[in-house]
C-alpha cells in the first residue's frame, strides 16, 4: 500500500520540520523533511530517538524534492525507533460519563436526560466542565457510587490519575502503509485513532505525530487484566507517517486543538467515518506527559498516545451487534496538520512478522559503522 509523500504529508509540509524513518537496501534510515526536500541524517543521527534528544534538525544528504518520493527500493518506518510506547486510556471523560448513562438509559433518550440532570443536581454544576482529579469530580463520583452506576473505568475518566500502559515493545511498532494486526480469535474489535506525542527524556514535548491503537474489545471487556492482550500483539500499533516537530508555525496548542479523521474502507464496501476531536479531552496532553514520567526515567525519550474519543458503533453485518474489522479493511486516519496515515488490516498471525529487535538494530547500525552516530 506505499504512497507517494505529497499523498500522505499534510498541504502545508514544505513549511513544516518533519522527522522519520524508511528501510533503505543496506538497513533503517533517519528522515527529514525541511523547506519541502528530503534529507537522509543517517550518518549524523543514526536513530529518531537520538536525533531528538541531541535536536539534530539540520545537515544530511539531499535526497530531492519530497514530491520525487522515497528513492527506489525504500519504504516507510514507523517514525520511531528506540522510544518506548505508552498510552493513556479514557481520556474524554464526557463520552466515558455519557456512555455509563446510556447504559442505564437502556436507550431511552428522555430517561437519559432526567439521569443526566439528577447527576448534575447533586454535583452542582455541568457533567461537561467536570475536570478529573477536582472536587466536581470527586463529588460527581460519590453521586455515581450512590446511583451504583461507577466503574473502574471511571476512576480513570475523572480521578486524580490518568491511566497509563505499556502499548508495545521497542521497534515493533509499523508505520504508513503497513499492515496492522488483530488477533485471529478476536470477534469484537476496532481501530482507534489519536494523536501521538514525542517526546525526549527531559520529559519536553518535541512533536505529534498520528497512531493507531488497535484494540480488541472483547479481550478487554472480559476483564481490565486482559488490557495487554488486548493492546500489545503483532503489528497492533501503527504510528506515522512522520512526526511534525514543534516550531514557530506548529506547537502543543495545534495539538490541542486537532481535529483527528477516521475512515474505514471494507473489502464489501463497507464504509464508516469518525471523528476525534482534541478539543474534547478532558486531561491536557502536557499533563498526560507529567504523569506519564511520574517517578520514571525514559533515557530515549517515549512515543504517548493521548486516547480517543472515537467508539464505533455503527451495525456493519448484523443489526444491533456494531462494527468489527474484516481482515482487507483500509483504515485511514489524518489531521490536517499532520498528515494521514493508512494502513490495511490483518491477523496478527498473518501479518509480518516482527523480525529486527533491539540487538538486530544494534548489529546492523554496527555493520555500517553508526554506532558513535546514535
Amino acid at each position: 500500500m506505499q504512497q507517494g509523500l505529497v499523498e500522505i504529508l499534510p498541504a502545508d509540509y514544505a513549511e513544516g520540520l518533519f522527522l522519520g524513518r524508511a528501510m533503505a537496501p543496506e538497513g533503517p534510515v533517519v528522515l527529514l523533511i525541511r523547506n519541502g526536500n528530503l534529507y537522509d541524517l543517517t550518518q549524523e543521527a543514526a536513530t529518531a530517538a537520538g536525533a531528538v534528544e541531541r535536536r539534530h534538525f539540520a545537515g544530511g544528504r539531499e535526497l530531492g524534492p519530497v514530491a520525487d518520493g522515497l528513492p527506489e527500493g525504500w519504504r516507510l518506518l514507523s517514525p520511531i525507533d528506540l522510544q518506548c510506547v505508552k498510552a493513556c486510556g479514557v481520556t474524554f471523560a464526557l463520552s466515558a460519563i455519557e456512555r455509563v448513562i446510556e447504559e442505564r438509559a437502556r436507550g431511552d433518550s428522555a430517561r437519559a436526560g432526567d439521569i443526566r440532570a439528577m447527576l448534575e443536581e447533586k454535583v452542582g454544576s455541568a457533567i461537561r466542565t467536570v475536570v478529573p482529579g477536582s472536587d466536581a469530580a470527586a463529588a460527581l463520583k460519590e453521586a455515581l457510587i450512590a446511583e451504583d452506576m461507577w466503574s473502574q473505568y471511571l476512576e480513570v475518566a475523572i480521578g486524580p490519575d490518568a491511566e497509563v500502559f505499556s502499548k508495545s515493545p521497542v521497534l515493533s511498532t509499523v508505520g504508513a502503509g503497513a499492515e496492522i494486526g488483530v488477533r485471529s480469535d478476536s470477534t469484537w474489535n476496532n481501530p482507534e485513532p489519536e494523536v501521538v506525542l514525542i517526546v525526549d527524556p527531559a520529559g519536553a514535548i518535541v512533536g505529534a505525530t498520528l497512531g493507531n491503537d488497535v484494540n480488541l474489545r472483547d479481550f478487554e471487556g472480559r476483564s481490565a487484566l486482559l488490557l495487554s492482550k488486548a493492546k500489545d500483539n503483532n503489528a497492533s500499533c501503527a504510528i506515522g507517517p512522520f512526526i511534525r516537530l514543534f516550531d514557530d508555525g506548529f506547537t502543543l496548542d495545534d495539538v490541542r486543538q486537532a481535529t483527528v479523521e477516521l475512515l474505514i474502507e471494507g473489502p464489501e464496501g463497507y464504509r464508516l467515518e469518525g471523528t476525534n476531536e482534541m478539543a474534547e479531552i478532558s486531561r491536557d496532553p502536557a499533563d498526560l506527559v507529567r504523569q506519564t514520567m511520574s517517578e520514571h526515567h525514559f533515557p530515549d525519550g517515549f512515543a504517548l498516545f493521548c486516547g480517543t474519543l472515537f467508539a464505533p458503533t455503527q451495525d456493519r453485518d448484523v443489526p444491533g451487534k456494531g462494527f468489527t474489522h474484516k481482515v482487507g479493511d483500509r483504515v485511514s486516519i489524518s489531521a490536517p496538520r499532520l498528515g494521514r496515515l493508512t494502513n490495511s488490516v490483518t491477523t496478527s498471525r498473518d501479518a509480518p512478522a516482527w523480525e529486527m529487535g533491539i540487538a538486530g538494530f544494534i548489529r546492523n547500525l554496527a555493520s555500517r559503522g553508526l554506532i558513535d552516530r546514535i
